[in-house]
């Protein structure tokens, strides 16, 4: 079978803008301002504020190879590179706590008194991990899942926020705040080549290339809605401070953890930070998504979870041993393919989509913009290939 030629080369656009301001849209920005340079004008525009959401209250866990043998493995591997040249160029251990992680996964049995100090961890049988000294609650079956080669973290919002300053203070890009509400087609009645993106109130930003990365908000932008499904899955989290920050170690856990009383297990997440914090998420399920990102609050009976998830992995972690900084929950954007949509519109040229990353979005927002930037800027991304991705298929199924 013959490779098909690549499509004609466009004229690269003059005027590129950028909608929303989660990490996809701001590594996109950041990565379409770095490469146009003077050649083209960039601008991202933001509903509230930048990494409001999700990709301010996320994890900001990073892995190589997790996503292997799934659609995601090449944009993971990418980006897991492109997130350590990244942290070299912008000093990422300091400026946004970039740093590897040894990663484990353990079973928690929450003691009936709904503290950990009933038993103690299990220290290793001859297939086991040996748990860290700070993970002092029943934790049992506890094996290696990431090493510090393979795992990393960033703060999320810090790491979108280097990305927008860079890219504002070295490569000229423009931040808007306001709500795009319509992107415009030159040819009229929705097709043809976008001329413009229309926000709330009657502002007109004239362009020649739009890239709409709405996250769980594609799902109210009526171009995006007509093509595809994305729902949001609203996850929960915490953020703890220790009292003694110095004794907790830089080890990422993935739990089993057994509710005393029974009932089914449930899989919380624990992230040290080097700033001495401790954050933990869970409790997600699917949930509609509010019309302003501001809105977006917690439910309480999933936060008491996390907090006994806290008490039953560490000490250090209980109420009177820990601070609470945060609570709080954001939405993760899905589809229902579970594939990320990312590449042109059919029938509106010039016209971009990336969204629907779920889980793995800070993750996969360094490939992800790049590859965008050259789609937008080169007609075609070089970073990795974006064909599985392409909001196409989805035109494609309902021919069949």
């Amino acid at each position: 079978m013959e490779t098909p030629p690549p499509p004609p080369r466009r004229d690269p656009p003059r005027r590129v803008v950028v909608c929303g301001g989660g990490v996809i849209g701001v590594c996109t920005a950041y990565f379409l301002s770095k490469s146009a340079g003077a050649a083209a004008s960039v601008a991202l525009v933001e509903q509230s504020s930048v990494a409001c959401a999700a990709s301010g209250k996320a994890g900001g866990f990073l892995a190589l190879d997790w996503c292997d043998g799934g659609p995601l493995g090449p944009l993971a591997r990418a980006s897991f590179d492109l997130h350590r040249a990244l942290a070299a160029e912008l000093d990422g251990p300091r400026a946004y706590g970039y740093r590897a992680l040894t990663t484990l996964s353990l079973t928690v049995k929450e003691s009936e008194s709904g503290s950990g100090s009933g038993q103690q961890p299990k220290r290793g049988g001859p297939r086991d991990a040996v748990l860290p000294d700070w993970v002092d609650g029943p934790g049992r079956a506890a094996r290696a899942i990431g090493s510090t080669a393979t795992t990393a973290q960033v703060h999320p919002r810090l790491f979108t926020r280097a990305l927008l300053d860079k890219a504002v203070r070295d490569y000229g890009l423009e931040v808007v705040i306001g709500k795009a509400v319509r992107v415009d087609a030159g040819g009229g009645g929705g097709s043809g080549r976008v001329s413009a993106v229309v926000l709330e109130g009657g502002r007109v930003m004239e362009a020649d290339a739009v890239v709409l990365a709405l996250g769980p908000w594609s799902g109210k932008f009526g171009l995006l809605s007509s093509l595809f499904r994305v729902y949001g899955l609203k996850a929960h989290s915490i953020v703890l401070e220790p009292r003694e920050p110095g004794a907790i170690g830089p080890e990422a856990l993935f739990l089993s953890f057994l509710p005393s009383g029974g009932g089914p297990a449930m899989d919380p997440e624990v992230y040290p930070r080097p700033t001495g914090e401790v954050y933990l998420c869970g409790m997600s399920s699917r949930e509609e998504v509010p019309d302003d990102p501001e809105e977006v609050a917690p439910n309480p009976e999933s936060i008491t979870v996390l907090k006994r998830v806290a008490r039953a992995v560490s000490s250090h972690l209980a109420e009177g041993k820990a601070g609470v900084k945060a609570e709080q929950a954001c939405f993760l954007p899905c589809t229902e393919d579970k594939v990320p949509v990312i590449g042109e519109l059919p029938g509106l040229e010039g016209c971009y989509v990336a969204t629907g990353h779920s889980c793995w979005g800070i993750l996969n927002g360094p490939a992800t913009g790049a590859a965008v930037a050259e789609l937008v800027l080169e007609g075609r991304a070089q970073t990795v290939d974006l064909t599985r991705f392409s909001p196409a298929r989805f035109v494609l199924s309902r021919k069949r």
